[in-house]
């Protein structure tokens, strides 16, 4: 019987017509986010992501699975290259969003990560006002008129579905919201800098389940407009809100297809043993 490493190196040298199926959806759509043989050390001993190759669509939900540890996070904070941080990784290959590289030196990280957006796994709004945690972005980026700003909140707290709640206190501190608030507050803040991506590392998972339920409600209007990606160790999430997802094992993208494909009729069996529950 072969272990799990193994049979991932099987499905990595699978033909190329195992992703036909794929390539005839995609082939539809707008795909704003594509990798090359992406690989990513957090330092030379250390290999994260192993040839990574991806293609996610324009406003549609594209959610990462996998077991703890496999890469999904990794991957996703290379698509605004929030790696860069830590000290000692690099990467190989290439993400393209727009067709621009933008690992290429000619990409300015305010503008990247303007454009692409993200909302982590623990809420982390500023200890100030609810409205100055939306506006902060705003005027970090020279927009200082008071009813620019004004406005920009109000949209920003509808698009987050946070505006009924705290239009009447907007001056309160952001500290005094409850968990699921703080989160959509954040959510909010994104927003405000009007991004075409964005980014989300798990971003229901401290939360109860009504609290979870706004957050996927949140989600499921915003792919109106954007195009979103998210991280989830809980399969019914990922089953709920997307509509494309990415299996991920030891770094490896095991496979990748629409979700309702995934969850009922897989092409590998790995997979099919992770939805169901057999390990992870």
């Amino acid at each position: 019987m072969m272990n799990y490493q193994e049979e991932v190196d099987m499905v990595s040298q699978t033909d190329k017509q195992e992703q036909t199926h794929l390539d005839d959806v995609l082939a539809k759509e707008r795909i704003v986010i594509e990798t090359d043989d992406l690989d990513f050390y957090y330092n030379p001993e250390v290999k994260a992501l192993k040839n990574i190759n991806i293609r996610i669509p324009d406003k549609k939900v594209t959610a990462f699975i996998g077991p703890s540890g496999c890469g999904k996070s990794t991957l996703l904070r290379c698509f605004n290259r929030m790696n860069d941080l830590i000290p000692g990784a690099y990467l190989e290959g290439k993400v393209m969003i727009e067709d621009a590289d933008i690992y290429s030196e000619k990409i300015r990280l305010e503008e990247l990560r303007k454009r692409v957006g993200m909302v982590f796994q623990k809420s982390n709004p500023f200890p100030m006002s609810i409205w100055e945690n939306v506006a902060f972005g705003p005027r970090v980026n020279g927009i200082q008129g008071k009813s620019d700003l004004d406005e920009i909140v109000e949209f920003a707290l509808k698009q987050g579905d946070l505006w009924r709640e705290v239009k009447d206190r907007l001056d309160s501190s952001a500290l005094d919201l409850s968990g699921g608030q703080q989160q959509r507050l954040c959510i909010a803040r994104t927003l405000a800098n009007k991004p075409e991506i964005i980014l989300m590392d798990e971003p229901a998972s401290a939360l109860d389940p009504i609290s979870t339920g706004k957050i996927e409600e949140t989600i499921n209007e915003l792919k109106k407009d954007y195009t979103i990606v998210i991280v989830t160790h809980n399969m019914q999430q990922a089953a709920r809100i997307s509509d494309y997802t990415a299996f991920m094992m030891l770094g490896e993208m095991v496979e990748m297809d629409t979700t309702k494909r995934i969850f009922t009729n897989p092409s590998v069996q790995m997979t099919e043993d992770y939805i169901t529950g057999r390990f992870g």
